[in-house]
């Protein structure tokens, strides 16, 4: 394993961590006993950054990583979010005031069953609360000793600069792939000049990348039911994207998915990758791409094929995406 600092934190993580949240909702029927095994595995594989949210699966997927690192909390990095609020009806809300981030940090170290988690992250800017008021209160659970770390998540570079102006921010987690590259706009180049590291969530574009989707035929609990870049003719358009990285992929004699975490991982020194899967054998495949090197033509010819703006479709539907970039 690899190991990279997160921008200029003491904060240390494995080159590319594990995304637990599929564990518990938005693709398929979670399997919790594979999904500890997968943990395990991942911790004995030198996987040190395990990533959840207290939204996901409303607070199931923080109580299955805290069951999963009971005896191994010293090997590993936990990072969680607060800040998006299911409501009732399944609607959701953001809800960043002060009050409400420490019962909510409480509410997760209660639910991970440990004395401090180590990296939290607002995981959607309030566009009703000040964000110096924010993480003003995150910045009171660092002192408090129930955080280690802050993060941020999808915020705008305007929002950026401003929390960081309040406390040191370790690490920003935006959406970026080979068909999601919006934060090399401005966003990667911020979080360099403030010191920021950079975590990818999907960096498969949601199980695009890996080539083993060949139709949009999803389950009843599958979020890319929903997600424009999976519709009509977006799907379509888009599998011929993942068919020329499948064909380079075949070319360096690894899969597509190794190829496209090979380029994430080559994006710099401060970009962790957290690929998410719940089961073993995908997390196998997903850490055979750290041995993949791609050489400064490999890089230009991925440009090529996967120029920003390539994917079809919006990464989210219209009203979620209204939450990010603020």
């Amino acid at each position: 394993m690899e190991y990279r600092r997160l921008g200029k934190s003491s904060l240390i993580v494995s080159a590319m961590g594990l995304g637990c949240m599929g564990m518990s909702q938005s693709y398929g029927t979670p399997d919790d006993a594979e999904s500890m095994a997968t943990i395990h595995h991942a911790i004995d594989e030198g996987v040190t950054f395990l990533d959840t949210a207290d939204m996901y699966g409303v607070g199931v997927n923080e109580q299955l990583v805290g069951r999963a690192i009971a005896q191994r909390r010293n090997e590993v990095i936990v990072a969680t979010k607060f800040g998006n609020v299911r409501q009732a009806d399944g609607s959701l809300t953001v809800n960043g005031r002060p009050e409400y981030v420490q019962q909510a940090c409480e509410a997760s170290l209660r639910r991970l069953k440990i004395p401090a988690i180590d990296l939290y992250y607002q995981h959607r800017v309030d566009p009703n609360v000040p964000i110096e008021e924010t993480i003003g209160a995150m910045a009171r659970l660092v002192e408090q000793g129930k955080v280690r770390y802050l993060g941020m998540s999808e915020a705008g570079a305007k929002t950026i600069r401003r929390a960081s102006a309040v406390h040191p921010i370790a690490a920003l987690q935006n959406e970026y792939s080979l068909w999601t590259r919006d934060p090399e706009e401005e966003i990667l180049a911020v979080c360099r000049e403030l010191g920021i590291g950079f975590v990818s969530y999907s960096p498969l574009g949601r199980g695009m990348l890996t080539g083993q989707i060949k139709d949009n035929e999803f389950g009843e609990n599958d979020f890319r039911r929903i997600s424009p870049r999976f519709q009509g003719k977006n799907f379509q358009q888009n599998l011929k994207l993942v068919e020329r990285v499948e064909q380079m992929a075949r070319e360096k004699g690894c899969t597509s998915a190794q190829l496209a975490l090979a380029w994430v991982l080559a994006q710099g020194q401060d970009v962790v990758p957290i690929p998410g899967t719940k089961r073993r054998k995908y997390l196998e495949e997903d850490l055979g791409a750290l041995p993949v090197r791609l050489s400064a033509s490999d890089l230009v010819r991925l440009d090529e094929l996967a120029p920003r703006g390539v994917a079809a479709g919006l990464r989210y539907p219209e009203v979620h995406m209204k939450r990010v970039g603020i």
